[in-house]
């Protein structure tokens, strides 16, 4: 029984957690005007990712209220009320934060299937097709973002609308070079001629080649962007081990003003070292 002890309040701490997320999730349940926001927020973070689709005002400011309460009860539970505030002022940034995200990975799966976009627009033109009926055809073959695109860009050209603006209006929606330098080799038929399906493919082909070279230096420099991670979790995790070990330890320091502001300074070095090494760790696109 003695060999319990210790690990008793880790035990009951767990437990009470999981009723805390119960009652919470039961509580939500009850309320179907928050469900509903919550719902809503959610649908807005999906279509961000999912069709590339920037949030209205209304979507702003509902993401950013349900963010930053978010935020407010995770610091009750963490902290106490001491940095509530703080802490769920941020919501509006952190909602922003998360839009960008999920748009920054719709464009990277765009820009992924480039090479794949190049090639079948390629093999239906030297199949005899025009550009018209080669752009209306390769979205078939695509998934994901890049489907989605590619029907849009159909759907402006079943409106009668010319290429060029189709495929500019590709390039607004999803701004990246690689996308304007696939837009720029599909339409230099129309200023140059040129035997249009061989241009393509070679764009293909040195797209391909260019992800191959990016995925070798994002392996080359995975230990960097792991040292990064540990370079902050580390402290973290030992300052967590100590406060279960010795109850009220953290709370003893940061009613010590010097003891304070020093743990202020070293989070700041930190949280510098991290985003240098993440810096010197990334992989120029």
């Amino acid at each position: 029984m003695s060999s319990l002890t210790p690990a008793l309040p880790i035990l009951l701490a767990a437990v009470g957690g999981a009723a805390v997320a119960v009652a919470l999730r039961e509580g939500i349940a009850t309320m179907p005007a928050l469900v509903r926001q919550i719902e809503a927020a959610a649908r807005t973070l999906s279509l961000a990712g999912r069709e590339n689709r920037t949030p209205t005002e209304p979507e702003r400011r509902r993401l950013g209220a349900l963010a930053g309460a978010t935020l407010g009860i995770v610091a009750i539970l963490v902290a106490g009320v001491g940095p509530l505030a703080g802490i769920a002022v941020s919501g509006p940034a952190v909602a922003g934060w998360a839009v960008a995200r999920r748009q920054r990975r719709y464009r990277l799966r765009v820009e992924r299937d480039v090479p794949a976009i190049a090639a079948g627009i390629a093999d239906a033109v030297a199949g005899g097709g025009s550009l018209r009926m080669a752009l209306l055809s390769a979205g078939t073959a695509m998934e994901g973002p890049t489907a989605v695109e590619l029907a849009r860009v159909g759907a402006d050209l079943e409106l009668g609308m010319p290429a060029r603006q189709a495929l500019a209006g590709l390039t607004r929606r999803v701004p990246s070079e690689r996308i304007e330098a696939l837009v720029i080799a599909v339409l230099s038929q129309e200023r140059a001629g040129g035997d249009l399906a061989a241009l393509l493919r070679r764009h293909a082909a040195a797209a391909a080649q260019r992800q191959r070279a990016e995925r070798e230096a994002r392996s080359a420099t995975a230990q960097a962007r792991l040292t990064g991670g540990m370079v902050v979790a580390m402290p973290l995790l030992m300052g967590a081990m100590i406060e279960l070990l010795s109850p009220g330890f953290s709370a003893s320091m940061l009613a010590d003003p010097l003891a304070a502001v020093l743990l202020v300074v070293a989070a700041a070095l930190q949280v510098g070292g991290f985003l240098a090494i993440r810096r010197l760790g990334a992989v120029r696109s």
